[in-house]
């Protein structure tokens, strides 16, 4: 387990070729120190199969149980649009919960859909009532490709979501793209660690890994999570907190990717998956399949809860 908080002599970030007022881009280290308070869950017993969205919304439905300490929960939604304005209530309750609590809130996003999935987040009422400037915003796994480049999930996230919301920009922090896989990686792990030693980012007092308040998550058709892949050696490292990858199967080939003890330290995730072509993975992950092959997203889980947002679509083989 890597538990040592040594920081490297010098950290090496750049600006992006592009930015706008809310745009951010390199981390700034120079926050100061805010108070660590006790986490404690959005529901302390979780029992029964529930619906977040109560009575109001017909159009989810939810069930839930429990794994040791784990409270899991799936949401079947009618359709995307109704998907993505509940995902943004969730963010932002989780938000203000950990801005109260804790003087910050950790978000990690990823890469394909789930940036489109935020998008109500920029509008009212949450664009004016979310403390934004308690964000810290990660990613779980990244592209080793310029940060202008089509394939870099910052760009996506940039264009789709973080350009469109006031979060400082001392406070996203996007990988060295002057690095090499390797070095990106490293580089990465030496930032969670410096966010650390700041009390911007909590750790599990049961992992002694770092504990992200909130990912958010998708899935890939593979049932892949981040750059975590079906039957790759990467889905079985127990020590590193931010590893790389040069063999994609996925491409590009080259990324850097949150490992599973980091994945699985973190208080909340939400699990976004929408569309037809991701109902077998669903199916394998919480139905009743023959497929008797582990998937890496059935790997997932977090100290506090997770919970699937779903389209009917995704869910349709449910």
């Amino acid at each position: 387990m890597a538990s040592t908080l040594s920081l490297s002599s010098s950290l090496r970030y750049f600006l992006p070729p592009t930015r706008t007022s809310h745009a951010p881009v390199i981390p700034l280290f120079a926050s100061p120190r805010l108070r660590q308070r006790s986490i404690k869950p959005l529901r302390a017993n979780l029992k029964a199969p529930i619906s977040a969205l109560g009575s109001s919304s017909p159009s989810a439905s939810s069930t839930a149980g429990m794994a040791g300490q784990n409270k899991k929960k799936v949401e079947v939604f009618d359709s995307e649009e109704q998907l993505a304005v509940q995902l943004a209530k969730y963010t932002a309750d989780l938000s203000d919960k950990f801005s109260k609590e804790r003087g910050a809130f950790t978000v990690v996003l990823s890469g394909g859909s789930l940036i489109k999935a935020l998008r109500k987040l920029c509008e009212a009422p949450y664009l004016d009532s979310v403390e934004w400037g308690k964000w810290h915003v990660l990613w779980v796994d990244e592209r080793v490709v310029p940060k202008d480049h089509e394939d870099s999930n910052y760009k996506l996230a940039l264009d789709g979501f973080l350009s469109k919301v006031p979060i400082p920009a001392g406070n996203v922090y996007a990988i060295n793209d002057a690095l090499s896989a390797e070095g990106a990686a490293d580089d990465y792990e030496t930032c969670l660690k410096h966010l650390v030693t700041q009390g911007v980012l909590a750790t599990s007092k049961a992992t002694g890994f770092p504990k992200f308040d909130l990912m958010l998550l998708g899935m890939g058709p593979d049932g892949h999570v981040a750059s975590l892949f079906p039957g790759h050696p990467l889905v079985n490292e127990k020590e590193k907190w931010v590893t790389f990858i040069k063999d994609s199967p996925k491409p590009p080939p080259e990324r850097i990717t949150f490992t599973f003890p980091v994945i699985n330290s973190s208080a909340y995730i939400a699990m976004v998956v929408n569309g037809a072509g991701k109902s077998g993975a669903v199916q394998t992950a919480l139905g009743n399949s023959e497929n008797s092959a582990t998937l890496p997203v059935q790997l997932v889980a977090p100290e506090d809860e997770l919970t699937w947002f779903l389209d009917k679509e995704a869910a349709s083989k449910l």
